[in-house]
C-alpha cells in the first residue's frame, strides 16, 4: 500500500521565493470525510485523481493516478463543490529533500505552507530558515479543510 508521510510547517519569511519556479494548482474534492478524501487536481497542464485514507500521526495511505486534463477540468467544474483550492506550488531542494511550498490564492490568500515528504515517520531532516511553526497535526491546514473553512474566514 502506498504510504504518504508528510510534515507541514508555516512559512515565516520570503527567503524561499527565489529558489524555484512555481506551478499553478487547482484542486477540488469529490469526497471529504474523516476516513477518506478523493481529490481532483490540475497541476500545470496535467490532471490527477488522488484517494487518501485516514491520517494517523503524519502518515496516511495515498493512491494517485494521472487522468486526462480535460476530465479533471470537467470534474472540477461539474462535480467538485466550491470553494476549491487555488495555489502556486514551489518545489525546493534542501539538504537532500524536496520541500513543497504552497502559496495559496483566492479564499486562502495569505497562507503559505511548506511540506516535506519522508520515508518513515521518525526520519530526521534539516529545516530551512524559512520553515517556521509545525502544523502537521492541525486539521485546519489540510487542503480539504481549507475548502470547507477557508483561511480568510479564520481571521474574521
Amino acid at each position: 500500500m502506498p504510504l504518504e508521510i508528510e510534515r507541514k510547517f508555516l512559512v515565516r519569511n520570503e527567503t524561499w521565493r527565489h529558489l524555484a519556479p512555481g506551478v499553478r494548482y487547482r484542486q477540488g474534492y469529490l469526497c471529504t470525510s474523516k476516513d477518506r478524501t478523493v481529490r481532483v487536481r490540475i497541476a500545470g497542464d496535467r490532471g490527477y485523481l488522488t484517494i487518501k485514507g485516514p491520517t494517523v500521526g503524519a502518515a496516511r495511505s495515498e493512491y494517485e493516478y494521472e487522468i486526462p486534463v480535460n476530465d479533471a477540468l470537467t470534474m472540477l467544474d461539474k462535480l467538485c463543490p466550491q470553494p476549491q483550492i487555488d495555489k502556486i506550488r514551489y518545489s525546493i531542494a534542501y539538504q537532500g529533500f524536496v520541500w513543497e511550498v504552497d502559496e495559496f490564492l483566492g479564499i486562502n490568500l495569505g497562507l503559505i505552507v511548506a511540506e516535506i515528504e519522508l520515508d518513515h515517520a521518525d526520519q530526521t531532516f534539516a529545516k530551512p530558515d524559512w520553515a517556521g511553526q509545525e502544523v502537521t497535526g492541525d486539521p485546519r491546514y489540510y487542503n480539504s479543510a481549507l475548502c470547507e473553512t477557508p483561511y480568510n474566514l479564520w481571521r474574521s
